[in-house]
């Protein structure tokens, strides 16, 4: 595993924060572009994933903490301190989702409409995100003949594939959504 990239004096990159923040990238631009061919405006898509994926982290952080209250209230300092790990997938899908319906209802947008816009995006930043975690040697789990993580992103790159295919086909408004979690949650159930 190789948890760090390089160091550049004190400055440390680490391999999980690097993937994390391609597969933000990665996906946010892919989502614009596709809002570009569908008349969307691909401003707002990019002001609702910097609040999302801000929301998100600091969720994800505050969920950790709980989740390690005991540690934390021994070492409050440590709460701020991201570089050393830390982090809730659930914590930050609940505030990052939360803060993403509130952001899209006070602009009167459609929810479903805009969430089928952007969840394949969204699997293929989690399959960008496990590479991340199997550099940083978190999310193991017994598996043969590769790592759970490689197994795990490649479901999420079939998972985008398929949402894609479906995207481009009519469909009603949350479709792709609800087929994102139902996959989503029978890759979570296979690995």
């Amino acid at each position: 595993m190789y948890p760090e990239i390089c160091k550049i004096g004190p400055l440390t990159i680490y391999s999980y924060g690097l993937m994390l923040i391609i597969s933000f990238a990665v996906s946010v631009f892919l989502a614009a572009q596709k809002a570009k061919r569908d008349n969307f405006d691909s401003e707002l898509i990019f002001n609702l994933a910097f609040a999302v994926f801000i929301s998100g982290v600091l969720g994800a952080r505050i969920f950790y903490v709980i989740e390690n209250l005991r540690y934390y209230l021994s070492n409050p300092l440590e709460v701020v301190m991201l570089q050393r790990g830390g982090l809730s997938w659930f914590g930050g899908f609940i505030l990052g989702a939360s803060y993403g319906i509130i952001y899209l209802k006070a602009r009167h947008l459609s929810v479903y409409k805009t969430l089928d816009l952007l969840i394949p995006f969204l699997a293929l930043g989690q399959a960008i995100g496990r590479i991340g975690c199997l550099l940083n040697g978190c999310c193991f789990g017994r598996s043969w003949p590769i790592p759970i993580q490689m197994y795990s992103s490649l479901a999420l790159l079939l998972i985008f594939y398929l949402l894609r295919l479906k995207q481009e086909r009519i469909h009603k408004e949350g479709e792709i959504l609800f087929t994102y979690i139902f996959l989503y949650s029978l890759k979570r159930f296979f690995v």
